[in-house]
């Protein structure tokens, strides 16, 4: 097996087109500087293109894709439903209805219309909805596991009916339903970085795809292949339904723990160190790996499903 090839990109950010604090050229030139490949600018309900004469091209060769964020709350609800139309081809109009299942249904059916795919943006923002609502809707391919803006509620809290991103994760894919996990910023301030501030460079995606254009790197998110990040590398992914392995970019002296969780959210197997291998007994349902570092980064694989 040859050396697999990853490709660092965010696919959840604004810029002056919508609410964030500097325009899209200067966007750009931070995710340029900072070692990402490619870039999604997704303004609420705006379709922001950069043009640099090749297409779909940013500064110096980051790849743009062309992506916007259907931003709506529902009617007399007024519940937030937030939908990134990644590789779209053109401006989308968000719709909303009388409910959340409804209000996502329509707005993913129109991202695939304008051949993108879509990504539920942070369900626990606002305690916005959960899995209940995401089962009634068919379509989508990824959903935040990770948004690193403020009130994403990203972790686990114990109180009943509200769920973080990675337990609403869990019991979609117990239901079956191959969702994958994003890592993102929806980073808006690029000038004064400080903990209360929504800075990029938190959350994204690394992309297994050899070629560094739009259709390759949709291509291979719409399928899985793919982990998402907050500081931890992997030098190496393997994943089938007979065994799930990976190493991880050793950090300085920093610890990894890898959680490797099926059904219900359930560890079936912690490791202690830069590998960690998992060979499924077929009880699973599905298997994901969670690692987490003693620094305090995280990263996610996306589920393999199990006879």
């Amino acid at each position: 097996m040859g050396e697999q090839i990853w490709r660092r990109g965010n696919i959840h950010t604004h810029t002056t087109e919508s609410d964030g604090d500097a325009e899209p050229e200067k966007v750009v030139e931070w995710y340029r500087n900072h070692g990402y490949d490619f870039l999604a600018l997704t303004d609420h309900n705006h379709l922001t293109i950069i043009e640099h004469g090749s297409k779909h091209r940013g500064a110096e060769g980051l790849l743009m894709i062309p992506s916007e964020e259907l931003t709506v709350r529902t009617d007399h609800t007024r519940i937030p439903v937030h939908l990134g139309g990644i590789g779209i081809t053109r401006h989308i109009e968000a719709v909303a209805t009388d409910d959340v299942a409804t209000t996502i249904q329509a707005n993913v059916n129109s991202i695939l219309d304008a051949g993108g795919i879509a990504c539920i943006n942070h369900p626990s923002w606002e305690w916005a909805f959960d899995h209940r609502a995401i089962l009634k809707t068919h379509g989508a391919r990824l959903m935040e596991i990770c948004n690193a803006t403020l009130g994403s509620n990203n972790y686990p809290v114990p109180l009943p009916s509200k769920y973080s991103p990675s337990e609403i994760w869990d019991q979609v894919l117990t239901a079956g339903v191959p969702l994958f996990g994003a890592a993102t910023d929806d980073s808006r301030h690029y000038h004064d970085f400080a903990p209360h501030k929504e800075n990029p460079g938190h959350g994204w995606v690394m992309v297994e795809a050899e070629a560094l254009d739009s259709d390759a790197i949709v291509e291979a998110m719409a399928g899985g292949k793919f982990y998402s990040s907050t500081g931890i590398y992997l030098e190496e992914l393997k994943v089938s339904p007979d065994e799930v392995s990976l190493k991880v970019r050793q950090q300085g002296d920093v610890v990894v723990v890898t959680q490797f969780i099926g059904k219900d959210g359930q560890v079936f197997q912690e490791s202690v160190g830069a590998g960690a291998t998992y060979r499924p007994t077929g009880d699973e349902g599905y298997i994901r790996a969670a690692l987490r570092s003693s620094d305090g980064t995280q990263a996610w694989t996306q589920p393999v499903f199990l006879k």
